[in-house]
């Protein structure tokens, strides 16, 4: 869970997990999979993994935000037990902003639920998640296949596996069998992002996901391509509106008893 309180306009930018909130004082608005978006005190929001978004607030005064993050893995265990007959399909949310007091009261009580929980008890949890979560999700819908698409499908998988490579565009455009303008053009179709900012983001992932199991922040740089540490520390503050040190002591001083962040500088 993060919960944040700040006035800062995020850069586009991806997570590689569900995020569902509820946005609990002003207002912003964001960019996403069906365009621009308002969200306002009381409105519940959502994000799919890989989704390209941003944020910034609407009105003076910032805005404040409570999220939740499933990793895809653990979203699809849950949403296979919403019929008895399980579903196979693949899910996402369809809707990146719902205003609706009934689900925004489910929210809370999920929120109350995770933060009372105790080990070896999570039934509360379990139950509140899934009644959120059957109101809010829906079969993904396919986009038509595309000739380009295994390409670009297998340059994708080639970057995730290795983030921190120092990709050119020639061989990535190699990869997909296109050339380098077709490539970048295609890219930013399937992704929303150029490949550069596509790799940036893996990059940044990764090296979010170094610095919770407790790494250096110099070591974090090096190890997930970034030149130094400055230069990582400037597109962590663009995504996520902190700096990794700040993050590093959220991280830190919160998850010794629950998965939960709260940025102290927001």
């Amino acid at each position: 869970m993060v919960f944040a309180d700040t006035d800062h306009c995020f850069g586009k930018h991806t997570h590689d997990q569900f995020g569902i909130g509820l946005i609990v004082r002003g207002a912003q608005k964001s960019s996403s999979q069906n365009g621009l978006v308002e969200a306002m005190a009381g409105d519940i929001i959502t994000v799919n993994p890989e989704e390209v978004h941003d944020g910034s607030p609407l009105g003076e005064g910032g805005r404040a935000w409570r999220m939740v993050y499933l990793n895809a893995e653990v979203m699809q265990g849950r949403v296979s037990q919403l019929n008895e007959a399980g579903i196979q399909a693949r899910m996402e949310f369809l809707h990146p902003q719902v205003r609706d007091p009934a689900l925004a009261q489910c929210f809370e009580r999920h929120v109350k639920a995770a933060m009372d929980s105790s080990p070896g008890w999570t039934l509360p949890f379990d139950e509140s998640l899934l009644l959120l979560l059957k109101d809010l999700l829906r079969p993904a819908v396919c986009p038509p296949l595309r000739l380009h698409q295994t390409g670009i499908a297998r340059v994708k998988s080639w970057v995730d596996g290795q983030p921190a490579n120092p990709w050119s565009l020639a061989e990535l455009a190699r990869q997909a069998d296109l050339s380098q303008f077709q490539f970048i053009r295609h890219f930013s179709r399937a992704t929303g992002l150029t490949p550069h900012a596509y790799i940036l983001q893996r990059r940044i992932q990764m090296a979010r996901r170094m610095i919770r199991q407790g790494e250096r922040l110099g070591d974090v740089a090096a190890a997930s391509g970034f030149a130094d540490q400055s230069h990582m520390t400037r597109h962590f503050v663009r995504s996520f509106g902190l700096s990794p040190g700040a993050y590093l002591r959220a991280v830190s001083s919160t998850t010794r008893s629950r998965n939960f962040v709260q940025d102290p500088e927001r």
